[in-house]
C-alpha cells in the first residue's frame, strides 16, 4: 500500500501541518480577527470589510472551518460563522508549546 509523504509524519504533527496551512493566508487571519471582534458574522459581512470576493471569501471560510477553527451553522439559506473558542484555546496552548520545543534562540549554535 502506497503511502501519502503527510502519512510518513506522526498525527500530531500533522493535525498542526493542518492549522498552520489554515493560518498562512493574511485574509484568513483578518476572517479570524473580525470573528473575534463581531463574535458572529455572515459571509456578507465579511465581503463588507475585506477586498475579496464572496466566492474568494469562501474558499477561505472553508479552509478554516476544515480543521475546526471556526464554525457554521445554517439559517434558512445563510451560514452563520463564529470562531470555535475550543478549537482557538487549543490552538494557543499547541502553539506555544510547539515554540517551547523548538526553542532555538537561548543559544547561538549557528
Amino acid at each position: 500500500m502506497v503511502q501519502s509523504k503527510t502519512e510518513l509524519f506522526d498525527k500530531e504533527l500533522a493535525e498542526k501541518a493542518m492549522l498552520f496551512k489554515a493560518l498562512a493566508h493574511p485574509a484568513r487571519l483578518r476572517i479570524l480577527q473580525f470573528l473575534a471582534e463581531t463574535r458572529s458574522c455572515m459571509t456578507g459581512d465579511i465581503c463588507e470589510v475585506l477586498p475579496l470576493s464572496r466566492t474568494t471569501v469562501n474558499q477561505h471560510l472553508k479552509e478554516l472551518k476544515e480543521p475546526g477553527l471556526i464554525k457554521g451553522e445554517i439559517d434558512g439559506v445563510k451560514t452563520n460563522y463564529c470562531l470555535n473558542s475550543e478549537k482557538i484555546n487549543n490552538l494557543k496552548d499547541m502553539l506555544g508549546g510547539f515554540l517551547s520545543e523548538i526553542d532555538c534562540c537561548s543559544d547561538n549554535n549557528c
